[in-house]
């Protein structure tokens, strides 16, 4: 029987979680999460850390969930503040763990660190590196990673012609026992980041997130069986305010809930109720991400174009701030700020003004959206990024005209002068 430490990252829930399930269960079992220290440094030239306020206050609602529901299987969690692979590897060594378990994750920063805690620990422990999160495991894909194809209807056209989503597993009853003594616990949030622990999203926002497994099954309860929201979603989905998306991202991107686990939900609604364009068109967006994951697990560094960002100029700066004295853009970056979300359609069309208006760097507007995102994911909001830019797999830039969008998707306003109303009010209007 081994030592076993699961070093968890973004995979915050313990259903569908093949970190948790064993067949043969170890001795023991040290489950830990490390927020790096980088993340709270403020990036040269933004001054914005990597990890803000709101991503940081619902990170820990969902840690100290998961510790709870840990504690109720007999085992616990640890959370460390430094270098995620000092920390661990501190731990490997103080408690005699010969087997560690870890998500592979799409980010190349993850990966990397992953590649150096085995490379320090060398053969003298086992590093299981496993699959968590998206609807298919490698093995599962059509392709190799290393043969993604550069669109997503490619990839989306070969998944499809003969696809088997796995069901989402259940969370394991018991647990195997905690370390003698190991540590246990972590600080409060305030004794992180004083801002992150006082932070609440602007009250004019419609809807407030919290962190953790129980609010994100509740949240997917409304949007399928209270409201039957997903039955519009198609019709919906481009809307900027209301009950018009899932808004289930924040869970996902935090692994509070697994892709699979949406998956069922929506397949178990559709037997009541019947397959539609709304429902297919949920599980599409679901493979929209898994297409990101694995592309960013191809592209590694590439994906960032670079980590050493530019110094924003004058333009940059009036985008983020939300005064450029467009109406929706200004709206939807205050909105943003102000809340830690914004729905997809004003995301297309903040970054396609930034890029293609004002021509600013594309790696400015990612990174700005790291730090503010409750649902920052890094293959998503970097792909997205990159994909919008025309950089990278798919050299065609998309251009939207801001204009024209804001006159199909606010045709009255009241999305901008809800976030931005002086730009907003026409001329001569107070």
């Amino acid at each position: 029987m081994s030592r076993m430490l699961v070093w968890l990252r973004n995979d915050l829930r313990l259903a569908d979680n093949p970190l948790f399930h064993f067949s043969m269960p170890p001795e023991s079992l040290l489950c830990v999460y490390v927020l790096d220290d980088a993340w709270l440094t403020p990036l040269p030239g933004l001054d914005a850390s990597r990890i803000g306020s709101a991503r940081l206050q619902f990170l820990w609602q969902s840690l100290i969930e998961l510790r709870g529901e840990l504690l109720k299987r007999g085992s616990d969690l640890l959370v460390r503040i430094g270098d995620p692979v000092d920390a661990v590897a501190e731990l490997v060594v103080e408690h005699g763990i010969d087997e560690i378990r870890v998500r592979a994750d799409a980010g190349w920063e993850e990966r990397q660190a992953t590649a150096r805690l085995a490379e320090r620990l060398g053969n003298a422990v086992t590093l299981s590196r496993q699959d968590a999160g998206t609807l298919l495991d490698e093995a599962a894909l059509p392709m190799a990673v290393d043969d993604m194809p550069s669109s997503f209807s490619a990839f989306r056209r070969r998944v499809e012609r003969a696809w088997s989503v796995p069901g989402a597993v259940p969370a394991p009853v018991t647990l195997p026992d905690w370390p003698a003594g190991a540590p246990r616990g972590f600080p409060p949030l305030d004794k992180v980041c004083a801002r992150a622990a006082v932070w609440a999203p602007d009250r004019r926002g419609d809807f407030a997130f919290a962190g953790g497994e129980a609010a994100g099954w509740s949240r997917l309860d409304h949007y399928l069986w209270e409201s039957g929201a997903v039955a519009r979603y198609k019709q919906t989905r481009n809307g900027l305010a209301g009950d018009f998306s899932t808004r289930l991202s924040p869970w996902l991107a935090q692994g509070c809930l697994s892709a699979r686990q949406v998956h069922d939900a929506v397949r178990a609604w559709e037997a009541r109720h019947g397959a539609s364009d709304s429902s297919y068109w949920l599980v599409f967006e679901l493979l929209w991400r898994d297409y990101f994951h694995w592309a960013a697990r191809q592209e590694g560094a590439a994906l960032f174009g670079g980590r050493e960002l530019p110094v924003p100029g004058e333009s940059f700066c009036a985008w983020r701030d939300g005064h450029t004295g467009v109406p929706l853009v200004d709206a939807a970056m205050r909105e943003l700020a102000a809340t830690g979300w914004l729905s997809n359609r004003a995301r297309q069309n903040a970054a396609s003004y930034l890029v293609h208006d004002l021509g600013g760097d594309w790696r400015l507007g990612a990174a700005w959206f790291e730090h503010c995102l409750v649902d920052h994911d890094v293959a998503s909001n970097w792909g997205n990024w990159r994909h919008l830019a025309g950089v990278g797999r798919d050299t065609r830039p998309r251009v939207l005209d801001v204009q024209d969008q804001a006159g199909r998707y606010d045709p009255d306003g009241t999305y901008a002068a809800l976030w931005a109303p002086a730009v907003a009010a026409p001329v001569g209007e107070p």
